[in-house]
């Protein structure tokens, strides 16, 4: 039965905690840029579910806590996914207790519990499809696959990723088995119920030319180089260092317990996705999915080793107490921001610097751009997504036009009209089209009070004159993918 006790205590500590400090620092980058997307079937960088979530919080409240309630939901429900993997498996309540409440205030869990990313709903979706598969096999109750298709035809809505982990769980089936499994009409039943639920987003991909690919070409051409070293000692750091042991426990136990034969494909699975990371260089966070289950797992074997010593299970609990508190200090805006700048956090953990300065930098753009004469109707362009959203939500009370943007999606959502001949554009974009323009000078420079160095810290903002080209074959040249 559930640890109701031990997992809805942690589930309960997790949502009061982040709700507590879901207002710190401000929008991070990629929430400004999701509010700011129409509702739609898909987009050029990403499926609908994670910007319709935004789109609905922006059109609730414009505070930052209001975004952040779906995020702190995706973590809170990630908890009792991850601590019935460890049930399912055989774990009693020492064992869910000690899974639910060493993940809960682990390191990507706090991080992306946060903030509202595309990521936040793989923290549920990837360890419950991979329960479902537990339950079929280990139960024998082969039903189970359908609820499996079914998960995985729903992330396809927030994630085509989803596939990395079919990938992974089929090779997995083929190398260590059960092979027969892949045999099995219920998994093909399972398979074309995900292939029918996610048919939408699919045939949206293919009309608009499996644009998925090419923002998944354009990830690995800007990040492989890091991922491909980074990736490993980052391992480490997904749960956090005191939480390792743990993990390894559960990948040997997978291996050699024979109660667990039916799934002891999940070890091999995991080290296909490290493969598919480490070829694919996308982002460093995404063999998290797998390593989650892997660590529920583990729980196991680690809760049965602790209950046989009164001071090793205290230094555990002691251990896993100063794991939470260093991940919630990485994750989370305790720190002031006023001397943020003079810790690594920023570097650390990207999303923190993605939070910093948007309503700075917003006034010092609308102050150039109020430089201009009226009667130029000068527009505003972007260099990314973040500064783009960023202008949308603070402009309009600083008198800011609604900006455009060459990145991703908001390439093809409008180009400046025909008749414009000036513009202000801010970022790190300006050297790569200053020669498409008679003239282009450097006004000011965006900084933020904080003085945290960010992607935005330091960047141009430049007024340019005389557009070389007209407008629908000059916007070519601000379109990027990254």
């Amino acid at each position: 039965m559930v640890a109701w006790r031990w997992v809805a205590s942690a589930m309960a500590a997790l949502a009061v905690v982040l709700t507590a400090v879901s207002g710190g620092y401000g929008f991070e980058r990629d929430e400004l840029y999701f509010r700011m997307l129409p509702p739609a079937w898909g987009y050029v960088d990403q499926p609908p579910l994670t910007p319709l979530l935004a789109h609905v919080a922006a059109n609730i409240s414009s505070a930052v806590w209001v975004e952040r309630i779906p995020a702190t939901l995706f973590a809170v429900l990630s908890v009792l996914v991850v601590a019935l993997v460890t049930r399912e498996l055989g774990g009693r309540a020492g064992a869910q207790g000690l899974c639910a409440w060493s993940y809960a205030f682990a390191s990507i869990p706090l991080v992306f519990g946060h903030v509202l990313l595309t990521t936040t709903i793989d923290l549920v979706v990837w360890p419950l499809a991979c329960l479902f598969a537990i339950r079929a096999l280990c139960r024998a109750e082969p039903r189970w696959w359908l609820a499996f298709g079914a998960i995985v035809g729903l992330s396809a809505y927030n994630k085509l990723l989803v596939t990395l982990l079919m990938v992974a769980l089929v090779a997995g089936l083929l190398i260590s088995g059960p092979r027969r499994v892949l045999l099995s009409r219920w998994f093909w039943a399972a398979c074309a119920l995900a292939v029918v639920i996610a048919l939408p987003n699919l045939i949206y991909q293919a009309t608009h030319s499996w644009p998925q690919l090419t923002m998944s070409r354009a990830l690995s051409q800007n990040n492989a180089s890091t991922v491909r070293i980074v990736m490993w000692p980052y391992l480490i750091l997904l749960l956090g260092p005191v939480l390792v042991p743990i993990w390894v426990a559960g990948l040997v136990a997978l291996r050699r317990r024979r109660q667990w034969r039916a799934v002891r494909f999940l070890p091999t699975a995991f080290a296909v996705l490290l493969v598919e990371t480490f070829i694919g260089g996308g982002q460093l966070y995404y063999p998290i999915g797998l390593l989650t289950v892997v660590f529920a797992a583990g729980c196991i074997p680690a809760a049965e080793f602790l209950s046989g010593s009164r001071r090793w299970r205290r230094a555990a609990w002691i251990a896993i107490a100063v794991n939470a508190v260093v991940s919630a200090t990485i994750a989370l805006p305790l720190v002031p921001v006023t001397v943020l700048a003079d810790t690594p956090l920023p570097a650390i953990n990207q999303t923190v610097g993605d939070q910093i300065g948007w309503p700075e930098y917003s006034a010092q753009v609308a102050a150039v751009y109020r430089s201009i004469r009226p009667s130029e109707h000068a527009v505003l362009i972007t260099s990314n997504y973040g500064e783009a959203g960023a202008f949308t939500h603070y402009g309009p009370l600083l008198g800011l036009p609604r900006p455009y943007s060459g990145q991703n999606e908001l390439y093809f959502d409008a180009h400046p009209p025909n008749d414009t001949t000036t513009i202000v554009i801010v970022g790190a974009q300006l050297p790569d089209i200053r020669d498409q323009f008679t003239t282009c000078l450097i006004s000011a420079h965006l900084h933020n009070n904080a003085a945290v160095d960010n992607e935005e810290a330091g960047q141009p903002i430049a007024i340019c004159r005389g557009p070389k080209r007209p407008w629908p074959t000059l916007w070519p040249a601000f379109q990027h993918y990254d």
